[in-house]
């Protein structure tokens, strides 16, 4: 049980911070640099070995070859140049690797001999200080990790997903970094879904308040159904949420759940928790997708009523005017033998009659709700 507690507590985002690692490397990459790699190291018994001097991916190959642990090498965007000497030295298939380089792929994972191929999609939350028609919710990044029985490569995409804390923290639990390339494997995963979960949780927020201001009391001016716009922003941001979610799904239960010589045993049966929490965020999004639509409609539907409450009270005051209308209309047609035009009382009865009428259609439509 002891061992289950620290292999969680490792794998868990903190917020515990280590000084002491952090002054030790630095995997931020160098701008000046025309490599790719951001970091690059071999580790033995579950510590990093430090030479004291930059350490290509050959050297650490060599390293590991001669002197035992795995290797693990970090990239971010490399070109094809820049991952062709890489690919070359641990043997990595060219499918994988032109998926690597250019990106855009869909998560899965794939067996190339004695390699694993996975694919992550990464969420990152856009904040904002108000939901417009425009906002960006959710941006996408992407993380590919080759997984081989003495090294892990990860090559990541996108501005966010930074894998630096990941690394930390795995180095901070030498018991669970002593598992091997799975044990990365497994802390990445989990780090990716945990990501989905912060960032569900940030948009059932936006949703709620979308839901909130569809069925209050517009504001005046605000007409019904002018939410329409950021519900169908909403349900973009979802359904690119959604892309990244569901395709994971069958990785991350054949990673549970199927046997595999690259997945030490004790690391497999974690990949079930993760695998859990994935279906779990799965269902969320599922749901938000389907509250959204119901919201939408809804939105249209107070749109559609209240379109109608205009056409009523239009409609109202049409009937109304049509009495006088009629009537004037009637005696505007200068007919020669017209008795009420010689009669003494006849404009003040017309005018009677007109205003009788009018406020008795009035009164009727008003007591009917039409005005």
């Amino acid at each position: 049980m002891s061992m289950i507690r620290d292999l969680r507590a490792a794998v868990r985002p903190s917020l515990r911070k280590s000084n002491t690692l952090h002054n030790s490397y630095d995997t931020t990459r160098d701008p000046s640099a025309s490599s790719a790699v951001v970091d690059c190291a071999v580790y033995r018994d579950g510590r990093r070995v430090e030479t004291g001097t930059c350490r290509t991916p050959h050297e650490a190959m060599l390293q590991v070859r001669e002197e035992g642990g795995f290797a693990w090498i970090g990239l971010h965007e490399p070109t094809e140049e820049e991952f062709a000497g890489i690919a070359r030295e641990f043997g990595l298939h060219p499918l994988a690797v032109e998926d690597a380089v250019h990106a855009h792929q869909r998560p899965k994972l794939e067996r190339y001999d004695d390699t694993l191929f996975t694919v992550f999609k990464t969420i990152h939350y856009v904040e904002h200080t108000e939901l417009t028609a425009t906002s960006e919710v959710v941006e996408t990044g992407e993380v590919m990790c080759f997984t081989g029985r003495d090294f892990v490569i990860t090559v990541r995409h996108g501005g966010h997903g930074s894998l630096r804390a990941l690394r930390h923290r795995l180095q901070d639990d030498p018991e669970l970094l002593a598992k091997g390339p799975s044990a990365v494997l497994h802390s990445i995963a989990d780090h990716v879904v945990d990501g989905y979960i912060a960032v569900a949780g940030a948009v059932q927020d936006d949703i709620d308040e979308v839901e909130i201001e569809v069925f209050s009391t517009p504001a005046k001016g605000s007409p019904r159904g002018s939410e329409a716009g950021r519900i169908y922003q909403l349900k973009r941001e979802v359904l690119e949420f959604k892309r990244a979610v569901s395709p994971l799904l069958r990785p991350m239960q054949l990673l549970s759940e199927r046997p595999m010589r690259l997945i030490d045993p004790d690391i497999q049966k974690y990949f079930r928790d993760v695998a859990d929490h994935l279906a779990r965020v799965h269902e969320e999004v599922i749901g938000f997708d389907e509250l959204l639509n119901s919201i939408l409609q809804a939105n249209l539907a107070q749109a559609t009523v209240a379109q109608n409450e205009d056409m009523r009270k239009i409609t109202s005051w049409a009937a109304i005017v049509a009495v006088p209308t009629m009537i004037c209309g009637v005696y505007g047609m200068n007919f020669k033998h017209m008795p009420e035009l010689g009669w003494r009382y006849g404009y003040p009865m017309v005018l009677g009659v007109i205003g009788v009428v009018c406020f008795s259609i009035h009164r009727t439509l008003k007591r009917n709700g039409w005005l």
